[in-house]
């Protein structure tokens, strides 16, 4: 692909900053001398955490990764010194670097250093109609002349992790590029973008996926399914697993005569449908609303074909309006709810706000505040009840998303009569009383899938190293997001600690929820929280299932056992806990018929006794 220059022209003296690549310095065009190796790592490290501070012990550790000299923080003040000389000051009365509490800062503005211009690009392609999407993409890949920081700071294992962070972010960008380009019918310049990425990556399933696909739309459907027998093969050998939902689908598409775009693949399949009926209000000759969400995950990894579902749902003028993502705690509801409506600005050109329904301490807001929140974050006022909120939603281009729905009750008086307005709402449970809802139920992320988060936290050097513990503890965490994303947080930070030590304690059930804590980041709380939202006696029915049904999947009559009931009743408590949430059908959808059900792992685990407080022992 063309790699176009992706920064404004600078005035005279202005410092150029490059890490996504060899690191180099420039004033003008005269590159400067940046000193011996250790001052450069120095300088990597700073950069690399530009505008904040980097710790004495974080720089130490990336200069002297085995033994610090008695000298370390004497030298680092040497370096730093040189590096002050050697930079400069613009603005005296502004230092370039700085010494405060926390340790040194490299100040740099997005204009100087290419890896904030790259993140900056990035940022504004989120939420883009396809086309401007792959226009500032293809400005942000621009910027990459190799890889992060070059071999010779690799050394370092600190600069080598953080390389191996951004040259992820640097696929995923590729990956948001090839989807964008595929939809604006770039095909043929996706296919020569991808090859050698896919050579050099060869088990990340969107990268292969895009690729896939921009081999059908070319003609080459031959190609296009070599490709995917290709990476069912080596998934079977390597990882003893099948390709991914986004995969399979694509190519039961191209089997079938389509080139497989509709279905999505980690997020691609939004970039596709967003914005793309110009004729609907408040679409024409405007810009997406300010919109009062979280952040996108940068590192946002599966459920693409639910987001695919997800997308279509919110665009159907002829459903309700209202779309239900539901799935136990830790699951991602809210992560892949807050994806969809970043995708999607253009479709809601008055707005996209997200509110949550639950307190900090788990208990039920009052709608009036709900209402006041809604009003404040898309900027009108008279939301003073339901009616008020109804005809607003009709009457605009809004997206709302209810967040963490305790139960119907809370919700009902503010579903849509319909109107151009969607309401996006997240649950535990399946609020069977709410009709007619698109119901999507969030399933575990596939080891695949869980493998590749797992590695943007860590490093893929890390994971290579030790595939086997990788995968043990992506099965330990049971396919939940947010278990996984925490299992990572913890490792990035102990950095010392083997994966196969670190799958040895997740695979204790006597210490696996004690080990799943990052900061104050607790799936136990998270657990706990839910738990103590569960209706009636569903906690202490779940916990009678957990201990009494082995570790699998269990039938009805093993239901009815555990319970102490016979079958009549055991259908009506298990399908309970499907509309709690508690219970899931890995043969799909659920009916008193069906003769699997299954707890989730981490729910399971909870239930037995590694959550504090789990009802367990109450009298039966």
């Amino acid at each position: 692909m063309s790699r176009p220059s992706a920064q404004p022209v600078a005035p005279p003296g202005t410092l150029r900053f490059s890490l996504l690549g060899p690191l180099t310095v420039h004033r003008d065009d005269r590159a400067l001398p940046l000193g011996p190796l250790k001052q450069r790592v120095v300088l990597a490290a700073l950069l690399g955490a530009a505008n904040s501070p980097v710790s004495i012990d974080a720089l130490t550790d990336a200069v002297w990764p085995e033994e610090p000299p008695r000298t370390a923080r004497k030298n680092l003040q040497v370096y730093v010194s040189a590096l002050r000389a050697l930079l400069g000051e613009d603005d005296p009365g502004r230092p370039r670097l700085t010494h405060t509490c926390g340790g040194y800062a490299l100040r740099v503005t997005e204009d100087e250093l290419d890896l904030l211009r790259f993140r900056s690009l990035v940022r504004a392609a989120e939420g883009q109609r396809p086309e401007p999407a792959a226009r500032l993409l293809r400005q942000a890949l621009g910027l990459w002349q190799g890889p992060p920081f070059g071999d010779d700071l690799r050394q370092s294992p600190r600069l080598a992790e953080e390389a191996e962070r951004l040259e992820l972010r640097h696929l995923t960008a590729y990956e948001s590029w090839a989807e964008a380009e595929l939809a604006v019918g770039g095909a043929s310049v996706v296919v020569e973008g991808l090859r050698d990425l896919v050579e050099r990556h060869p088990l990340r399933e969107r990268l292969r996926c895009a690729w896939m696909r921009a081999l059908s739309e070319t003609g080459r459907q031959a190609e296009a399914l070599a490709v995917h027998d290709d990476y069912r093969q080596l998934l079977a050998r390597e990882l003893g697993l099948e390709p991914g939902g986004a995969m399979a689908a694509s190519y039961r598409a191209i089997l079938t005569g389509g080139s497989g775009g509709s279905d999505g693949s980690g997020g691609g399949g939004a970039d596709a449908h967003a914005g793309r009926r110009p004729g609907a209000p408040g679409a024409a000759g405007r810009g997406p609303a300010p919109a009062l969400l979280p952040p996108d995950l940068v590192d946002f990894t599966g459920h693409g074909e639910e987001l695919r579902r997800l997308v279509d749902g919110l665009e159907d003028t002829d459903g309700s309006g209202v779309v239900l993502l539901s799935g136990p705690a830790g699951a991602g509801k809210t992560t892949l709810a807050v994806r969809a409506a970043h995708r999607l600005g253009e479709l809601f050109a008055d707005g996209r706000i997200c509110v949550s329904l639950r307190a900090a301490d788990g208990a039920t807001r009052p709608l009036p505040a709900v209402l006041a929140e809604i009003g404040r974050g898309a900027g009108v006022t008279g939301l003073s009840g339901p009616e008020a909120f109804r005809t607003w939603l009709a009457e605009h281009r809004v997206l709302v998303i209810l967040d963490d729905v305790p139960d119907e009750r809370a919700v009902r008086p503010l579903l849509p009569y319909g109107g151009h307005g969607r309401v996006l709402l997240t649950a535990r449970g399946q609020l069977g009383g709410l009709a007619p809802v698109h119901r999507i139920p969030l399933p575990p992320l596939g080891a695949a899938e869980a493998l590749q988060l797992l590695a943007g936290l860590v490093g893929q050097s890390r994971v290579r190293a030790d595939r086997e513990a990788a995968l043990r503890i992506v099965r330990a965490c049971g396919g939940s997001p947010l278990a996984v994303r925490v299992s990572g947080m913890r490792l990035a930070v102990l950095r010392h600690v083997p994966l196969w030590e670190f799958a040895d304690r997740l695979t204790d059930p006597a210490g696996a929820l004690d080990e799943l804590t990052s900061g104050d980041v607790s799936v136990r709380r998270w657990l706990a929280q839910g738990w103590e939202a569960l209706p009636g006696d569903c906690g202490h029915n779940a916990g009678r299932l957990a201990t009494g049904t082995g570790d699998g999947p269990f039938g009805l009559s093993e239901a009815a056992e555990a319970l102490g009931c016979d079958e009549r009743h055991a259908v009506r408590v298990v399908e309970a806990l499907i509309d709690a949430g508690m219970v899931t059908s890995p043969c799909g959808e659920v009916t008193a018929h069906v003769a699997q059900y299954e707890l989730p792992y981490l729910v399971r685990l909870y239930a037995r006794g590694g959550g504090q407080g789990a009802p367990v022992s109450m009298p039966g």
